[in-house]
């Protein structure tokens, strides 16, 4: 379980970061950053965990309880599919990080980071391999990024039906593959993943408008994701 450890051992004002979508085939990558001004409540301390290992409604109600608390500052960001393409996973995903802490009311003394390379912040950061299990900061941070994207992949899900979205947030499950043959890539898939390239070149013409029906399942044989950094899933 996360505990408090390396925010009480600085001292000063420091916030957890992580992100959200490294390994999706579709939508942005989003960041979070959190920093509690006041400690955590126990009572909410005992329910911060890495979002994987949280059941929905207990990560909903965490989320809740982090924005309704006043001595939680939040700073959410993203970056798009256009700057996954333009960059890489990796670089895009610092980016949100990056926007993620510039829109924090409190500049942090230090920045933990989940993983193993940060970008800058502009003051002192520390990476925390598997930071989401050992920081209550991270794992909060980790929350909000989880829920936020998750409602915005249902967000588009009703715009783009077909490849649930809503169940999937954009991950490469049987039944989006299959919808990739079916019905094409939108604007909103990575279209430089390998899963995505392989897929796409067995598809239908891509779908013109959001009155696109649901796709049908068809026999559509599994791509295997390559062992890519940018293709391996972070959440």
């Amino acid at each position: 379980m996360p505990d408090y450890t390396r925010e009480k051992a600085h001292g000063g004002r420091v916030a957890g970061v992580d992100e959200v979508g490294r390994g999706p085939l579709a939508g942005p990558v989003v960041a979070a950053a959190v920093m509690f001004t006041h400690g955590v409540p126990d009572d909410l301390a005992s329910r911060l965990d890495d979002s994987k290992k949280l059941r929905p409604a207990a990560r909903l109600r965490a989320f809740a309880d982090l924005r309704a608390l006043p001595s939680v500052l939040i700073g959410v960001a993203a970056a798009s599919v256009t700057e996954i393409e333009r960059h890489n996973i990796l670089r895009a995903a610092h980016i949100a990080m990056q926007r993620a802490v510039a829109r924090l009311p409190q500049r942090p003394d230090l920045v933990l980071v989940d993983g193993n390379a940060t970008p800058d912040f502009g003051c002192a950061t520390q990476c925390v391999v598997g930071g989401d299990s050992k920081s209550l900061s991270i794992a909060a941070a980790s929350i909000v990024a989880k829920v936020i994207r998750d409602r915005l992949m249902e967000r588009l899900s009703v715009r783009w039906p077909g490849y649930g979205w809503e169940r999937n947030a954009g991950y490469g499950t049987a039944a989006h593959r299959a919808a990739l043959c079916a019905v094409g890539v939108t604007p909103h898939h990575r279209a430089a993943f390998g899963t995505v390239r392989a897929l796409a070149g067995m598809s239908a013409p891509p779908p013109r408008s959001r009155s696109q029906s649901q796709s049908q399942s068809v026999a559509c044989p599994p791509a295997p994701l390559t062992p890519k950094n940018a293709e391996q899933p972070s959440c």
